[in-house]
């Protein structure tokens, strides 16, 4: 990643020390060989990110069987997040068990893009998708009045890891698309003996195709 701009998709998360609620780590090296999704809410003791942290705690032993840590991230100072999760276990019953980073310089928000001018200085709520060798695979950006779909975290983790075991690519609306349903796409034939084999395949009921550059199979 170039010095002055936000990490895009496909480059390595540079290491950076981080104070978090579970203490000081060097980010991401320390969950090297885990999935991480690192998100960013405006500030603590907010009703939406209030509850976009119960959802991802509702949500966290199915992060855990994908072998994801979850990382939480504002520009508030560490002893804040401590009170807000202490906050949220009485008042509502729901124990956060993943760690928040304290940015309270802003450096992290910098590096990767989490404040936005034209919101305000508080961070928008960025999500970075990194996977076990620390590359950026997903990112996705909202602004502060819109509360994130955790579900759509997950399903982006599903069909990532899908994507690497089995070399495809997956569709809209996967596992429910509308013309393959559940499927996954073999990616497109790059020259003619491809093509004509994925015909054949396609006859022999091993992959189905619409063309020789529309195939998918069962993942």
């Amino acid at each position: 990643m170039s010095e002055g701009r936000i990490p895009l998709l496909g480059e390595k998360i540079p290491s950076m020390e981080v104070k978090t609620t579970h203490g000081t780590i060097t980010f991401p090296d320390h969950y090297k060989g885990k999935w991480i999704v690192l998100f960013s809410h405006p500030a603590d003791f907010t009703p939406v990110c209030t509850t976009e942290f119960v959802a991802f705690q509702k949500r966290f032993e199915e992060f855990q069987k994908l072998n994801v840590q979850l990382i939480g991230l504002s520009i508030d100072q560490v002893f804040s997040h401590i009170k807000w999760v202490e906050w949220i276990k009485e008042k509502l019953g729901v124990e956060i068990k993943f760690p928040i980073i304290a940015d309270d310089t802003g450096e992290v928000a910098k590096k990767f893009g989490m404040i936005h001018p034209g919101k305000g200085t508080n961070t928008v709520r960025a999500v970075f998708i990194i996977d076990p060798n620390g590359v950026l695979r997903a990112m996705l950006y909202y602004p502060q009045e819109l509360g994130r779909n955790i579900d759509e975290i997950l399903r982006m983790i599903k069909g990532l890891q899908t994507a690497d075991k089995h070399g495809v690519t997956i569709p809209a609306n996967w596992p429910n698309n509308e013309l393959i349903g559940d499927h996954v796409i073999v990616p497109p034939a790059a020259d003619e003996k491809t093509a004509k084999e994925r015909l054949e395949k396609a006859a022999k009921k091993e992959i189905e195709c619409y063309d020789w550059w529309f195939c998918h199979k069962k993942a």
